[in-house]
């Protein structure tokens, strides 16, 4: 188990410079608690679960906002039952002044709901820059997905990004969370090799028990080899306690080179303890004095 961080690495700062956070439509008292810890103006994404409706993402995203940062509604393609409810939640982030980024993602669904099978196909409506999107996130990612083969993800990330420059709205990708450093650089430099410019924001799990991170981490298909989690910091044959991120993101400031890798930022998956990590990145920050 990590105890605090240990002092990062020269190249860690740019790294957090711009990072962005992610919660539930649930999360907003727990947003309120960190207020302390997270810079005005951080982009917070706001999920599209299931189990959530329309009204309570609208709530958090109008939070946000009210809070002072950037919301970043997502939209769940395959969850959508029909054009008229993707223009009704349009509609209503448009009327609240939420609605300029949006991060789309097909979702959890093997099978669409309605006319939206994919990201990819909300992107070429036209409805999201006629309802007043202007920058628009995708998915990337770097290990892999467990439902879908890798040669499809490379097509899908290459139609996003030209469907984005085609339609003139400006975007980012946001990769899936891992414990390696490894693959998560190798993906960007073949992203870049394939001509995509974009930025990545680098997806890291916050400080969380370790049996929750392996929970999630098997429910996305992320990597957990015993070699990787002990480079990560912690170990598959003791489950008890927590542990950060710092020794990924110290990993990541070693192998980061802007000229090979362009731009890259940090997305925090924060699983519910978003005061937790906004905590521990306002920790993690100090020790470099920054």
């Amino acid at each position: 188990m990590d105890s605090l961080p240990t002092v990062p690495a020269p190249g860690v700062a740019p790294l957090l410079e711009d990072f962005s956070l992610e919660i539930t439509g649930k999360d907003v008292s727990k947003l309120e608690e960190a207020r302390a810890h997270i810079p005005p103006g951080t982009r917070i994404n706001v999920t599209f679960l299931g189990n959530e409706d329309l009204a309570l993402r609208l709530a958090a995203a109008r939070a946000v906002r009210r809070l002072g940062y950037l919301p970043v509604p997502h939209i769940s393609a395959r969850r959508l039952c029909s054009q008229a409810e993707l223009e009704e939640f349009l509609a209503a982030l448009r009327s609240d002044d939420t609605v300029d980024n949006v991060f789309v993602v097909g979702g959890d669904p093997t099978a669409s709901h309605g006319p939206y099978e994919d990201s990819l196909a909300l992107i070429s409506s036209g409805l999201l820059q006629d309802y007043g999107v202007r920058h628009v996130g995708i998915s990337g990612y770097p290990e892999g997905h467990p439902a879908i083969p890798t040669p499809l993800l490379w097509t899908a990330v290459e139609d996003k990004t030209a469907a984005l420059a085609q339609q003139r709205l400006t975007g980012d990708i946001i990769t899936q969370f891992g414990f390696d450093v490894t693959p998560a650089l190798t993906w960007v430099e073949e992203i870049r090799r394939r001509g995509i410019d974009t930025p990545v924001r680098i997806g890291v799990p916050g400080p969380a028990g370790i049996k929750r991170l392996m929970t999630y981490a098997t429910r996305f298909g992320v990597g957990t080899s015993t070699s990787i989690v002990k480079k990560y910091g912690f170990s598959l044959t003791n489950l008890m306690g927590t542990t950060g991120p710092d020794r990924f993101i110290r990993a990541l400031a070693e192998g980061y080179e802007p000229d090979l890798h362009g731009v890259l930022k940090l997305h925090f998956y924060t699983f519910g303890g978003i005061r937790a990590t906004s905590q521990w990145i306002t920790d993690f920050r100090a020790q470099k004095g920054n």
